[in-house]
């Protein structure tokens, strides 16, 4: 009675007006399911099973049901004819359609329509389908997309490449593995290696050049929608994101960009000499999980360097702590009831000094007005003897730039004429991008 035939596309899709005799609910209740075909020998595979009602008419020579893949824009159609003889016979007579011919792909997004032949205009079923993915127990055990292997892996870090052992595919099917850095998705880094299905041996070589949180390998057959599976254990190795500092001398800009995505503050900070700590500088916290982090006119003295500080604890890196910018310093000399405070530096810079009491390690109250100072000129500071102790101190700091470090000279003793104080250690060399890390766990 009926006669099959298949496209790949839809060859039915102009429509006409329907005649008057026509019923309008010939199509009726269209529903849709997914099956599942097994042969022996062959993988299985998913198909769509159509069902539908369709009132018999003899101005009706047949049907045609079409699937629209909305991710790739493919489509099948089957298209059924009936006998005219029998049509007639049958008028007005309900039957139950059922098709379930249209193969389809793991977690496809599906559009079915239903129409008659001829195409009567209105008299038309469609609708949406999600096809199963591979969370479902079915289709995730029997469907070859959904094997995606296991991985075992090895580190040699002093060549810098990890070998990867996949087992638990298909068998005669070709895997891919890659790795890739995870951002919204996960990144080529390096060509993908291919494992022959083949082959006895299922293991591969990549090369990488940072072991980075979001470093990950992923794996998946060689077959159109397969699933990928992915393992990233690198993710408590943060050490190496610290390390892309730069500085640009010319516009006196300091940045940090991450390699990977990660949600850290961002603090510039100073380093005390006595026991490693890093004081925070006022007002240059940054938080940021994935852009760049920059400062401008930032001052290269050795002891100003950048916190970082995420879940797992605290890095600071010193980038002008070895030796490509000059530093400025801050000398005193006792002189009667006077401190001489004078500024050296290899650039122009402006400075501010005043006397300050320490009441904590990084606390200073300032105990009188600000003196202005420029390179190569001094200022003059009457200190009188309740001033002159432990806690009392000369603290100076840059002013031509936004971010500077204060520094201190502390325990003056006044009266001792000619004693020359500074403040501390000749200067060290700077760097462009920081090499060391200091622990603040």
């Amino acid at each position: 009675m009926w006669t099959f035939m298949f496209s790949g596309g839809v060859f039915n899709s102009f429509c006409h007006d329907a005649p008057a005799s026509l019923p309008s609910m010939v199509l009726k209740s269209m529903k849709i399911s997914t099956v599942m075909k097994c042969a022996q020998g062959s993988p299985c595979s998913l198909h769509l099973n159509i069902k539908g009602t369709l009132s018999l008419d003899e101005n009706i020579r047949g049907l045609e049901i079409c699937s629209l893949s909305l991710d790739t824009q493919q489509s099948q159609c089957v298209n059924v004819r009936f006998a005219r003889k029998k049509s007639k016979i049958l008028n007005g007579k309900k039957v139950q359609i059922q098709f379930n011919c249209i193969e389809v792909n793991v977690a496809q997004h599906i559009y079915v329509t239903m129409k008659t032949v001829p195409n009567y205009c209105e008299v038309k079923l469609s609708q949406e389908y999600y096809v199963e993915d591979c969370r479902n127990s079915d289709v995730g055990k029997y469907i070859p997309a959904c094997s995606a292997g296991k991985f075992d892996y090895n580190v040699d870090r002093a060549r810098k490449i990890i070998s990867v052992n996949v087992s638990s595919f298909l068998r005669d099917e070709d895997y891919y593995v890659r790795l890739c850095h995870k951002w919204f998705t996960c990144e080529d880094v390096g060509a993908f290696a291919v494992i022959k299905g083949k082959e006895s041996l299922k293991s591969v070589s990549l090369k990488y050049s940072q072991l980075l949180p979001c470093l990950c390998i992923e794996g998946w057959l060689a077959i159109p929608d397969a699933r990928r599976i992915q393992l990233c254990p690198f993710e408590n190795d943060t050490k190496a994101l610290w390390d892309n500092i730069v500085y640009n001398p010319v516009t006196q800009t300091l940045a940090w960009e991450p390699a990977c995505p990660v949600l850290v503050m961002v603090n510039l900070c100073r380093l005390m000499k006595s026991n490693d700590y890093c004081e925070d500088i006022q007002n240059s916290s940054r938080s940021s999980p994935e852009k760049q982090v920059k400062y401008s006119r930032v001052d290269t003295h050795p002891r100003l360097c950048m916190k970082f500080t995420t879940k797992q604890g605290s890095w600071v890196k010193c980038p002008f702590a070895h030796g490509e910018f000059p530093a400025w310093k801050m000398r005193t000399a006792a002189v009667a009831e006077q401190i001489q405070v004078f500024f050296t530096s290899q650039t122009k810079a402006q400075f501010s000094v005043f006397v300050c009491n320490r009441t904590q390690l990084a606390s200073c109250e300032s105990l009188g007005m600000h003196h202005s100072v420029s390179v190569g000129d001094s200022v003059s500071i009457t200190m009188s003897r309740e001033m002159c102790g432990s806690t009392f101190c000369i603290q100076g700091w840059r002013t031509d730039v936004d971010y500077s470090v204060p520094l201190q000279i502390c325990d003056i003793h006044c009266g001792f004429h000619g004693q020359t104080y500074s403040d501390g250690n000749p200067a060290k060399a700077m760097a462009h991008r920081m090499k060391s890390v200091h622990s603040l766990h």
